[in-house]
């Protein structure tokens, strides 16, 4: 696909592939995000893309629902890793109160990290993955994503103490 052709996709599919996206994530905002992203992701794979399998609507469409799963997978991994904190910290004794001061503690901790580091963090403690397994699922080096994981613990840790 060239150039003048992918701008022409963006021009004929943006808006209706944005209006898509905020009826499925109910937040305009988000959903401008992943518009960027999947046209983002689009460009880079404009080289691959093939009239023969799929109308341009169709190929964009299934790119921005990738995105969408993406950001599923990323979401609810940080919850289940949020979850698995708070329920680690709470002992039969805490006041519901403190258990929530606690995980509302954790989730501000976890604002400060880079989005790298919140989704490493999210696939080592909420998807349970090893720092090998994160380095194959996200393509990047393993030196790469142990960093990652150990600054954002060691941000975590100074946040928290």
């Amino acid at each position: 696909m060239k150039d003048d052709d992918f701008e022409r996709v963006y021009a004929d599919h943006a808006q209706g592939l944005f209006s898509f996206l905020v009826y499925r994530t109910g937040d305009r905002a988000l959903a401008e995000d992943m518009l960027a992203d999947a046209f983002e992701r689009a460009l880079r794979a404009r080289h691959r893309f093939d009239r023969r399998r799929a109308s341009e609507k169709t190929w964009v469409y299934a790119i921005a629902l990738n995105c969408l799963r993406d950001h599923q997978r990323r979401t609810a991994a940080e919850e289940r890793a949020l979850e698995r904190t708070a329920t680690s910290t709470t002992h039969e004794q805490d006041h519901p109160l403190d258990r929530i001061d606690k995980r509302d503690s954790v989730r501000r901790a976890l604002e400060i990290l880079t989005a790298e580091e919140r989704e490493a963090i999210a696939l080592r403690y909420g998807a349970d993955l090893t720092v090998p397994e994160i380095a194959r699922v996200t393509g990047q080096p393993l030196t790469t994503v142990e960093g990652r994981v150990y600054r954002a613990l060691r941000r975590l840790r100074n946040e928290l103490a």
